[in-house]
């Protein structure tokens, strides 16, 4: 199987360790452009991130790592498998603060982006009729230069927005993440091997596992507090009147559930790192 793989950027280096977490053979040197890892029957091809979706959409690998914002903005016949959970970003409109409230005032203006395709389907889609203009570089001087009306661009802190004199208006366009691709008409079966791993890592990042003791008479609101994913393991202790729980916690409610076992008189109450799941 041939997997696309971002080669420079955001989305490169937590591309590579998310496939070294799932036990594949990664790059060790970014000038290195096709890694084999025979073991599992599988190459890796880093290419530009724009590229990837349009590789994996004309069927010359198999599946690729791109951002969903790359694969809309490409237009390819590539379809999403799955977020990875890293790389998250807003796509958001900006103008001068006054000019422009709400996408239906961008009606007959110009809008300069480095998402045509994304844009001019999000503005067909809200009825809007605008000219937009393609950019390649950074698009927040557009508007200072007098190439555009207003842009469209990925915003995070929105400092430079800020910096530029313009302000965030409507809705986002899109939320975006890392996202593992597939073309459209291609075998899901293929796949089941990378995509289980690939979730078995989103998986292990964001649950930890959680160990306590609790007296029988707390345990329903113990196991209230920590239902896991399906039912928490229950064991009975040498004292008949205390019982061993253990749970998968999401990883950002761990101090609150440990503060409410705690405070509902559990002990010994211990938190383990997954590092691989299979669920």
């Amino acid at each position: 199987m041939r997997v696309a793989v971002p080669n420079k950027g955001s989305l490169s280096e937590p591309a590579v360790e998310m496939l070294r977490e799932a036990g594949y053979r990664v790059r060790r040197d970014n000038k290195e452009l096709i890694v084999a890892d025979p073991v599992h029957g599988i190459e890796f091809f880093y290419l530009r991130p724009r590229d990837v979706a349009v590789y994996v959409g004309k069927g010359r690998v198999d599946a690729g790592i791109t951002g969903r914002d790359l694969l809309l903005d490409s237009g390819s016949a590539a379809s999403e498998v799955m977020g990875l959970g890293f790389a998250g970003s807003t796509f958001r409109f900006a103008a001068r603060p006054g000019e422009v409230t709400e996408v239906t005032g961008l009606q007959g203006k110009r809008v300069a982006t480095s998402y045509s395709r994304l844009v001019r389907d999000h503005l067909a889609a809200k009825g809007v009729d605008a000219e937009v203009v393609h950019l390649d570089g950074a698009v927040e001087t557009a508007i200072t230069l007098g190439v555009a009306d207003a842009i469209a661009d990925v915003v995070e802190t929105g400092t430079t927005l800020r910096q530029q004199g313009l302000e965030i208006f409507g809705e986002p366009i899109l939320r975006s993440e890392a996202v593992l691709i597939r073309r459209n008409d291609a075998s899901e079966s293929g796949l089941d091997v990378l995509h289980r791993r690939l979730t078995g890592v989103v998986t292990a990042r964001g649950w930890v596992m959680l160990d306590y003791d609790c007296h029988i008479d707390d345990l329903e609101e113990a196991v209230r507090l920590t239902p896991g994913l399906e039912s928490p393991t229950v064991s009975g202790l040498h004292d008949e009147q205390w019982c061993a729980v253990r749970s998968m916690v999401p990883r950002s409610r761990t101090n609150g559930v440990m503060d409410a076992l705690y405070d509902l008189g559990a002990r010994g109450i211990l938190v383990t790192e997954i590092t691989a799941c299979r669920l």
